[in-house]
This record gives structure tokens, sequence and C-alpha cells, in this order.
């Protein structure tokens, strides 16, 4: 992710002790910053997994990267506003806890949530940033 950081002008600096869930805070080189988290899977899928307290935390200014590695092919990048990954991973796990498990019982609430982006539509959304 630095390398893409970089080639679009933008500095990424990695946090210490990761406060708040921020694992890096971007900037251009006189402006603005944003906090990032970022969430990778291998393969093909467009889902990532999050913990539950990202249900409560939507600042403007804090930014899921969800990044695929496509199986060792180029990275790709799914960039999201907290506030967008909240309300999706709140309202799909509630159908998904209003649901049963395969042998018809109840399933158990978990601490941990899935973000989907099916359609891809913050496939290289870089310019949500609001940096570029």
């Amino acid at each position: 992710m630095a390398k893409e950081l970089s080639r679009r002008g933008l500095i990424g600096t990695l946090t210490l002790k990761n406060p708040r869930g921020i694992y890096v805070l971007v900037a251009r080189h006189a402006g603005q910053s944003v906090g990032i988290q970022v969430t990778t899977v291998y393969g093909s899928r467009k889902k990532w997994l999050v913990n539950k307290a990202a249900e409560a935390f939507t600042d403007p200014n804090f930014f899921y990267v969800f990044v695929n590695l496509n199986n060792g092919q180029s990275p790709s990048y799914h960039i999201v506003p907290s506030v967008i990954v909240a309300e999706r991973i709140a309202a799909f796990h509630k159908g998904w806890l209003g649901g049963t498990k395969k042998d018809g019982s109840a399933r158990k609430d978990t601490d941990l949530r899935w973000f989907f982006d099916p359609k891809s539509e913050f496939l290289g959304r870089w310019d949500l940033l609001g940096l570029e």
C-alpha cells in the first residue's frame, strides 16, 4: 500500500500502538490527514473481516482500505469511509444473526463482522480520502 500512496503523491506513516484502530496516517505534503485501517485478504474474495467496534466508529476522517492480494497478482484496493462500513456491517450482521444455523438452531452473536463490496463500488476510490 505504501507504493500506491507514494504513486499518488501521498505520505503514509505507520502508527505506534494502533490508536483507535488507525494503522496508517496519510497526508499530503502540507495539508489535511486521514486515518486508515488496512484489512487484507488473499484470493478473489470481495469480503473482509472487521471487529464489532467498527459499527460505532464513524469519523469523517477515518477510512478502511480493504486490500485483495489477488492470488499474488497486483493487489486491488477498496477505499471505504468509516460511516459506510459501520452502516453496512451492522445491517448485514443483524440479518445474519436473525437467521439460523444449518441445523436450525439460533446463531450466537460474535464480535466479528463482514464487509462486502461485491460490485466493486469502492475499488480504487482513493478520491474518497479527499487528499488528491
